[in-house]
């Protein structure tokens, strides 16, 4: 049996099993510091498609950019959901597995089965008016990003005029998370919490198993909220979109808006904000033109956030690349090798200011991801008000020194540190004034933020600065 792949070439399939493949390990110290080279290692060796070890379990990583659309668009091929899993029905999955917990929530991005097709149809109803600009909720979610950026580089001008900042901790990663709260209707600041909560369970320190149970039991109280009090807000457009929804369920699908939105958007607008102030020159004229979406799309074909999805499931013995997938066996697409793939990378031009949509960074096909526009609102807007509210920003650190975290699937910077030098008075954003009947967005007063763990935190950051 034979394969066509490169220019026109054949290879012999290989039809030897996944288990007896004895692949390497993915997640290496390599791999924390350059996963390109990682990737493009094992391309060299087994072609688009690579056997590798996730922490002890094996399964197939697709690195080939036609390939990646071949999967990602045969959703009946290969399909989502856990119960597909051969290995893991036939108990060969270690109940300690490392990725386990994050792949066993059975939430939107991981859900498969009959289950699927009414939750993704209520999760683009209850997203729309959030997504879609003509929507009052989504002209106040834009003015909300806007006034949540405000208090952040306020904050951080408290530490003067001109100093040195870490813009992960102190405005990329909280940004997204304060928009979370407001998309999930906390009242006032009761949110911080819940948001630092958050924040322990993406880091993965060792407080995070408690703070993921305060966190869901946080999320199931606000979801009964919504029940007995509807709002306008996401959880509450989600149970009248599926009624059917258990609060058990809602908590976990709000776990995954939370987590995904936050932590996907602060490494784009990290990503970003290096790319414009390190970056060449075609990347500086898109935002000098005023083309931050540009700018953006420009940074997730270079820098994708999500490296890697999640895994996806052969639903019939398939050949893919080099090998044949046999059913049952798990299939991870990697954006980040794929956008590498001469295929895809050569037809890119470098010098243009207008790049190519075919960048597979919110997914491609049927269970493209939900909220992309949602996603890119919040960080082409928190990106604008960053480069209007400082004169200056400059790396304290050489881009090739600046510190990564990687996981199975994120990558993004540990920390930002920047030299920075506030304007001296900040410029009005341009208002397209609330919608007939729609009343102005509200932020919490200043005694609540002072009161919430999140403003403590982030106040104690510009104090230890000092």
């Amino acid at each position: 049996m034979e394969s066509q792949w490169g220019d026109g070439g054949s290879v012999d399939l290989d039809d030897t099993r996944l288990e007896a493949l004895s692949p390497e390990p993915l997640l290496t110290r390599d791999y924390e510091t350059r996963p390109s080279l990682v990737y493009e290692r094992l391309r060299s060796e087994h072609g688009p498609v690579a056997p590798v070890d996730l922490l002890g379990v094996p399964a197939w990583l697709v690195l080939g950019y036609r390939e990646s659309l071949q999967v990602l668009q045969d959703n009946d091929g290969f399909p989502k959901g856990l119960e597909n899993w051969r290995a893991r029905s036939e108990g060969r999955v270690p109940a300690d597995w490392p990725l386990g917990p994050s792949l066993e929530v059975n939430h939107i991005l991981i859900q498969g089965g009959p289950g699927y097709r009414p939750l993704r149809s209520a999760w683009d109803v209850a997203l729309k008016p959030f997504q879609d600009p003509r929507h009052p909720q989504a002209k106040r979610l834009k003015s909300a990003v806007t006034a949540y950026a405000d208090e952040l580089i306020t904050l951080v001008g408290q530490g003067g005029r001109t100093g040195v900042a870490d813009l992960s901790a102190q405005f990329s990663r909280p940004l997204p998370l304060m928009v979370a709260s407001h998309l999930l209707g906390f009242p006032g600041s009761q949110g911080d919490d819940a948001l630092m909560d958050m924040w322990r369970v993406l880091d993965a320190g060792p407080d995070a198993e408690a703070a993921l149970e305060r966190l869901l039991a946080t999320l199931a109280e606000l979801a009964a909220g919504k029940l007995q009090k509807p709002g306008d807000d996401f959880p509450s457009y989600l149970l009248a979109a599926h009624p059917d929804l258990s609060l058990d369920h809602l908590a976990r699908e709000l776990f995954m808006l939370l987590g995904m939105t936050s932590d996907h958007v602060g490494i784009l607008i990290s990503n970003t904000v290096v790319e414009v102030i390190s970056g060449e020159g075609s990347v500086r004229a898109s935002l000098s033109a005023g083309m931050v979406r540009e700018t953006m799309n420009r940074v997730v074909m270079r820098k994708p956030p999500l490296v890697n999805f999640v895994p996806r499931f052969a639903a019939e013995d398939t050949p893919l690349g080099n090998y044949t997938i046999r059913a049952g066996d798990p299939v991870w697409v990697s954006p980040g090798a794929a956008h590498a793939d001469p295929l895809f990378a050569d037809h890119v031009a470098s010098g243009t200011t207008i790049s190519t949509r075919a960048h597979l960074s919110w997914g491609a096909g049927p269970r493209q991801c939900p909220a992309r526009e949602l996603a890119s609102t919040v960080a082409a807007a928190g990106v604008g008000r960053l480069f209007e509210r400082f004169d200056h920003l400059d790396l304290a650190l050489p881009a090739d020194q600046l510190p990564w975290r990687s996981s199975p699937f994120m990558r993004g910077l540990r920390s930002l540190p920047v030299r920075y030098e506030l304007a001296s008075a900040p410029a009005r954003p341009a208002a397209d004034g609330p919608a007939p009947g729609v009343a102005e967005e509200v932020l919490p007063d200043s005694s609540a933020r002072q009161r919430s763990s999140l403003w403590r935190y982030l106040t104690g950051l510009i104090r230890g600065g000092r």
